[in-house]
């Protein structure tokens, strides 16, 4: 089994130090701290031991779509060099997470979910999501996935 994220960031931190990267360095820094922040809500709900692989692959999701959208802001209103930065950060974050699924993989990973649940109509549509989510965590693009289920349950 391949090294815990967690660990993988701290590592690559050290290397961005050593670098004097600073932009890496920086993501990283921000990478650590959300983790941080997890953890502790973690402990606070009485969940010993942190999060796991598949929360933290979860907050880098989050933290490449906040990215996406920050750089499309910075674009939109002329401030390109900001937009770069976001985009250099969402390069950094994404070299942390899995490869993601191609249409054709979504396709089937949603057929084998409609299939394992047993749904018939979009009331069941939760109960899709949740096993794709917790089963491709950071490698599936949920809003994409949305559209196949419901178009797998409204055919």
């Amino acid at each position: 089994m391949s090294e815990p994220l967690r660990d993988q960031i701290k590592v690559a931190t050290k290397d961005a130090m050593r670098q004097k990267d600073g932009v890496r360095l920086s993501t990283l820094r921000l990478m650590s701290a959300a983790i941080k922040d997890r953890d502790i809500a973690a402990r606070a709900a009485d969940r010993c031991g942190g999060i796991d692989d598949a929360e933290i692959l979860g907050i880098l999701t989050k933290m490449v779509k906040q990215r996406e959208d920050a750089a499309k802001t910075y674009e939109d209103n002329g401030r390109c060099e900001l937009a770069e930065r976001e985009r250099e950060e969402i390069v950094v974050v994404r070299s942390f997470m899995p490869k993601p699924m191609s249409d054709d993989e979504v396709e089937a990973a949603v057929a084998r979910a409609v299939e394992n649940t047993g749904a018939t109509c979009l009331k069941d549509m939760g109960k899709i999501m949740g096993q794709l989510k917790s089963g491709y965590a950071g490698r599936i693009d949920m809003g994409k996935a949305g559209a196949v289920v419901k178009r797998h349950l409204c055919s």
